[in-house]
C-alpha cells in the first residue's frame, strides 16, 4: 500500500481517506462510462467497501461521492458536495512550500475561528483541471487567491475574512 492509494475525498461534511478508489475509477471507467448513475454507484460502494470501513447508515452519503468522483474522472458534470463553512484547497505536490502553506491556513483557520475544510491536492491531473501553473496554489470557496508562493500572513487573514463574510 502506498500514499497514493489512499485518496482523500468529501462525503458531507467529512473528508475520508479511501483506498483503492483510483484503481476502482480505472478499471470502471470503460465498462460503466455509460451505465445508470444507481449501478455505478451501488458498484463502486460494494467494491470499496472491502478494503474500506463504510457505515451501512453512510452508505448512502458514500454513494454519492463515490459517483461524483467517478463523474469527476470521466470528466463528466458533477455536483460538488456543499460544505459547511470554506472550501480550502492548496495545490501542489507536497513541496516544502506546499506543505507549509497548509499548515499555515490551519493554524489562521483555528486562531480566527472559522470553520474550513482544508484540502491539500497533491495529484497532477487535479493540479492542472485548475489551471494552475506554479505551486503552491491556493483556491478559497473555488477562486484562485495565490499561485507561486505563500503570501503574506496580513493577505491570507483578510481573504479568510472576505470569504466567511460573503458566506454569511
Amino acid at each position: 500500500m502506498t500514499k497514493e492509494d489512499v485518496v482523500q475525498i468529501k462525503v458531507e461534511n467529512y473528508t475520508v481517506g479511501i483506498m483503492g478508489l483510483n484503481a476502482a475509477l480505472k478499471d470502471m471507467a470503460e465498462a460503466y462510462a455509460e451505465k445508470p448513475d444507481t449501478e455505478v454507484a451501488e458498484t463502486l460502494v460494494n467494491r470499496l467497501s472491502k478494503k474500506n470501513y463504510i457505515p451501512q447508515t453512510a452508505r448512502e452519503s458514500y454513494k454519492k461521492a463515490f459517483l461524483r468522483e467517478f463523474k469527476k474522472y470521466l470528466g463528466k458534470p458533477f455536483e460538488e458536495e456543499p460544505s459547511a463553512g470554506l472550501d480550502i484547497k492548496v495545490l501542489g505536490p507536497g513541496c516544502p512550500q506546499c506543505d507549509g502553506l497548509e499548515q499555515e491556513l490551519m493554524a489562521m483557520v483555528s486562531k480566527i475561528r472559522i470553520t474550513a475544510s482544508i484540502e491539500h491536492v497533491r495529484d497532477i491531473k487535479e493540479i492542472g483541471r485548475w489551471g494552475v501553473m506554479g505551486s503552491p496554489a491556493l483556491i478559497i470557496n473555488g477562486q484562485v487567491k495565490s499561485v507561486g508562493k505563500i503570501p503574506p500572513r496580513a493577505r491570507l487573514i483578510q481573504w479568510l475574512e472576505e470569504a466567511n463574510a460573503e458566506q454569511a
